[in-house]
């Protein structure tokens, strides 16, 4: 049976950090080496310890996440690093693979998105693990194993562009959120329909839902972006 991988976590927010821990720690074949809260506290823990994988936030109090991996690589440091971030802009992913990040998973993400992740960089690692590629097919197919089919399927009855609407509605609505009525109407769908996208969206971890207390009567459930 071979050793777990190591893995260190570098996350600044403490409550973030110890989720993406349990998340290491409930994959088989993967263990939590260490978790950084600063640029500089990993570097440290680099040389400490041996490190294969680096889940990397990279807004650090010390210094954006890319530098650290720039300074990775001028110390010698050759663990992979999957970018976990809430960073959006396609301009920072393009300066993210340059420097060699092999993965790129935005927050907030479900247990199930960092576990698809992980084993196929797991794969992609077994791929690489030595000798000589036999063929040009042979090197697509390990540089493939990083790389998704297909996107993930939705919930059957829910389509691809009315969840987008809907998500729309409740980015824009930023921390005032929207309650099931208030999505309806900027999505341009009924309550009900609203609703159930509502509820995926907290499902998958990219929504919260608190009860919202307004005139007299059931409280409505008010849903947030969970830009975390």
């Amino acid at each position: 049976m071979s050793a777990p991988i190591p893995v260190l976590v570098v996350e600044d927010d403490p409550v973030a950090a110890d989720a993406h821990r349990l998340y290491v720690e409930r994959l088989p074949g993967f263990a939590v080496a260490g978790v950084a809260h600063t640029g500089g506290a990993a570097l440290r823990l680099l040389d400490q310890r041996p490190v294969d994988l680096v889940l990397l936030d990279f807004y650090l109090p010390d210094g954006h996440g890319l530098q650290l991996v720039r300074s990775m690589r001028a110390a010698g440091h050759t663990a992979d690093v999957v970018a976990v971030t809430s960073a959006r802009d396609l301009a920072m992913v393009r300066q993210a693979v340059s420097v060699g990040v092999v993965q790129y998973l935005l927050k907030p993400f479900t247990f199930a998105a960092l576990s698809d992740r992980l084993e196929r960089w797991a794969r992609y690692r077994s791929e690489f693990a030595g000798g000589q590629a036999c063929s040009q097919e042979e090197v697509d197919r390990a540089l493939s194993a990083l790389r998704a089919p297909h996107p993930a399927g939705l919930p059957k009855g829910l389509s691809g562009p009315t969840l987008q609407a809907v998500t729309a509605a409740l980015r824009e609505a930023g921390g005032q959120g929207l309650t099931a009525n208030g999505a309806a109407r900027a999505a341009g769908v009924s309550r009900i329909t609203a609703r159930r996208y509502l509820e995926h969206l907290v499902e998958t971890g990219r929504a919260a839902r608190t009860p919202h207390y307004g005139q007299v009567g059931r409280p409505e459930l008010c849903y947030r972006w969970a830009d975390v």
